[in-house]
């Protein structure tokens, strides 16, 4: 179903998510140049406690005056748990709602705090007279909490774009034995995160919702992030946090498909749609090559064409019909 005119496609590019501090006017500037699908301003970590009044200003400065063609706008606010949060609502959005396309809020732990973000952005969007349900909310959870609510977190507004895992609070939540974000502990026999990735990515596709991985603080590790999020990209996450203009294109990288896999997914589209055809034999299934090529395989083609599609790929193959 595509959205209403005045509502926005949820499921946007979002390969890579590039933080940058909301106070930093310097980073600010430069991440409308990165080729991040994403940008998420950042009132909460990334911000000192005396510096995020003044942050929040900037934060709308740059929303209304930056160029940010091609990438979401996203601002992480504070959670709810603190006093900032109300305000950086009222601030962001009133000064520069026309100009952002979602908020993250942070350590959400059940269904009733994405709820009492969507009733004070409707507020605030009636007031303003602007369209109301159009800026979307993402839900990053971050403790053993949010972990167990997930499914009802998903399914608490109809504004939500996606589910981010927050690595770093959450491991703190836990007790995991390690430091380094996005690392596996010392002495785990197997993926320590595979459990808690694969519950938010049930819970985000249960309810047609985007899921994202979060950082890796090892940033000049370029490797070591490709591993990382190869990870989580083959689990079937749409993208993860960068937080260095380095992550940024091995981001990019990893979560779109191959060329290889790209224009197999096309072959077997066209395949599939010629052998249903009149003209193909009407068949339920046939051979693509030496492949068996059915509906599902369909369904998981037009996964991966997208994919490519979004990431600017173009096709190098074309499908010839057999003869006879």
């Amino acid at each position: 179903m595509n959205p209403a005119p005045d509502q926005p496609d949820r499921l946007r590019p979002r390969r890579s998510c590039l933080a940058v501090p909301g106070s930093n006017p310097r980073f600010l500037e430069k991440a409308q140049g990165l080729p991040a699908d994403q940008v998420f301003l950042d009132l909460e970590d990334a911000c000192a406690p005396l510096a995020k009044p003044d942050a929040r200003h900037t934060v709308v400065k740059f929303l209304n005056e930056g160029d940010w063609s091609g990438k979401t706008r996203v601002v992480r606010v504070n959670d709810w748990t603190t006093h900032w949060t109300y305000r950086d609502v009222i601030t962001v959005v009133e000064g520069a709602g026309p100009n952002l396309d979602c908020l993250m809020l942070p350590k959400v732990q059940d269904a009733e705090q994405v709820r009492a973000l969507d009733l004070l952005l409707t507020q605030i969007e009636k007031t303003m007279g602007f369209a109301v349900g159009r800026i979307g909310i993402e839900a990053q959870i971050e403790n053993a909490r949010g972990l167990v609510n997930v499914d009802a977190i998903a399914a608490a507004s109809p504004r939500l774009e996606t589910i981010v895992f927050g690595p770093a609070d959450f491991m703190a939540s836990i007790t995991m034995k390690s430091l380094v974000v996005g690392e596996q502990p010392p002495g785990y026999p197997a993926d320590a995160y595979h459990y808690i990735l694969m519950r938010i990515l049930m819970a985000a596709r249960s309810h047609d919702l985007q899921a994202i991985d979060g950082p890796y603080l090892q940033i000049r590790n370029v490797d070591g992030f490709r591993e990382v999020a190869g990870r989580a990209a083959a689990l079937g996450f749409d993208g993860k946090w960068v937080l260095h203009p380095g992550q940024v294109e091995a981001a990019n990288e990893v979560f779109s498909p191959s060329q290889e896999d790209y224009d197999h997914a096309e072959l077997i589209l066209d395949a599939y749609e010629y052998f249903t055809s009149e003209e193909g034999g009407r068949k339920g299934s046939a051979m693509l090559g030496d492949e068996m090529i059915d509906e599902a395989s369909r369904k998981m083609a037009l996964v991966v064409s997208g994919k490519g599609r979004a990431a600017g790929l173009t096709r190098t193959a074309a499908f010839t019909p057999p003869e006879g």
